[in-house]
């Protein structure tokens, strides 16, 4: 089901054990977004996240700034900016800047906030944080336009606001609204024609939503006048290869059970498996995670492919199961021999390799003929220089 354009990318959020320092941890996030620089990766959507200890990014702009200045070519994301948590004029202002630093190579990831200690710190009600986030995108868009806004609510309010700046991006910086299982992000996301960033893409219900949130997406555009394309929907889901699936669980023993750990006991998503599994085992039985070889991460793309009816980017979830050389091991088998698969990068090479083999016989019995014709040419000029020496 490709067409070719698929791209590929990681969502950072990032995921760090207690064990480690995290200034060194916060340094190789920075090296790995070099390295898949180097390797061609299209994305790095960055996290952002203020408690629990796990997840210690608190402002993705500024990782970006720094990570922009350290690569050529990868496009970074707010993955994402946590609308309840910042006065709309003010985040609009740093995106803006960010989108002038990186000269457009700067997308906008915007949500609810995924933590609700975060949320409890902040005083801010959790049961409020999607009408909040809904707020904060309709002013949000207009002015990153560059128009003026004027508007008040409950928890903030603008006054003729207008950003100093206008777009690097035209008509403005790219931005896409989180969704899981909820219908929220989707909703907002066909309202306003922003992109889709499905975070929880291989879970069993945001899976399941995946057809389901693209039906509400396009009937909200279409209820809007918004035009709506599949290349700007991103889905995320977690990975890790190595040559053989057996060398690929033994990788995960370093640091997968932390992770579960994290989101069994602190983050209180509904990802881990239970206590009595397998942890490696059941995630892949799952559907929730690859962790095998390149031919299962293809398997993996397929599947989502068939589910979604079509996306136009896969984001790996960064996620630290294995140690440092055979996570950077893990990125490279995947830009050599999956992300291929899914992209026009081979279609040349191909067809001239059918070509060739198709005309062997031909192109062979050329220049055997050649060759011939030369060793004749040989026999011809000895011969005649023999006759000559002879008279």
């Amino acid at each position: 089901m490709s067409d070719g354009n698929l791209k590929f990318g990681i969502f950072l959020a990032p995921f760090h054990t207690l064990r480690e320092n995290p200034t060194a941890a916060m340094e190789r996030d920075m090296q790995l977004v070099e390295r898949l620089d180097e390797l061609g990766y299209d994305y790095a959507w960055i996290g952002e996240h203020h408690s629990a200890g796990f997840e210690i990014i608190a402002s993705p702009e500024l990782f970006i700034a720094a990570a922009a200045q350290r690569t050529r070519h990868i496009r970074f994301g707010t993955g994402v900016s946590s609308l309840p948590y910042h006065h709309p004029l003010i985040l609009a202002d740093r995106i803006m800047q960010l989108d002038h630093m990186t000269r457009g190579r700067v997308s906008f990831g915007v949500g609810p906030g995924a933590l609700p200690s975060d949320a409890f710190m902040m005083g801010i009600d959790p049961a409020r944080q999607r009408d909040m986030m809904l707020e904060a995108i309709e002013v949000l868009v207009p002015l990153l336009k560059g128009e003026t806004v004027t508007r008040k609510t409950s928890w903030f309010e603008l006054n003729e606001a207008r950003l100093q700046l206008t777009p690097y991006t035209k008509p403005m910086v790219n931005m896409a609204v989180a969704s899981q299982v909820s219908p929220a992000g989707a909703r907002a996301a066909g309202t306003h024609g922003l992109g889709l960033l499905s975070i929880g893409a291989t879970s069993a219900g945001g899976f399941n939503a995946l057809a389901p949130n693209w039906e509400i997406y396009e009937r909200k555009a279409k209820q809007h006048n918004q035009i709506v394309d599949r290349d700007n929907w991103s889905l995320v889901g977690p990975v890790h290869i190595a040559e053989t699936r057996e060398q690929a669980f033994e990788n995960v023993k370093y640091g997968l059970e932390d992770w579960i750990t994290y989101f069994r006991e602190v983050a209180a998503l509904p990802i881990a498996p239970a206590e009595d599994e397998d942890p490696a085992q059941s995630l892949v039985d799952s559907g929730l995670a690859v962790i095998g070889t390149p031919d299962d991460a293809i398997a993996q793309l397929k599947r989502l492919q068939d589910q979604s009816g079509g996306f136009g980017s896969f984001l790996q979830m960064a996620h630290n199961w294995a140690d440092w050389q055979p996570t950077l091991k893990s990125y490279e088998l995947f830009a050599r021999h999956v992300a291929p698969v899914f992209q026009t990068s081979n279609d040349n090479r191909q067809t001239s390799y059918d070509w060739s083999g198709a005309n062997h016989e031909r192109f062979m019995g050329a220049v055997t003929a050649a060759i011939g014709k030369e060793i004749e040419k040989d026999e011809t000029e000895k011969r005649n220089a023999g006759n000559a020496a002879a008279s």
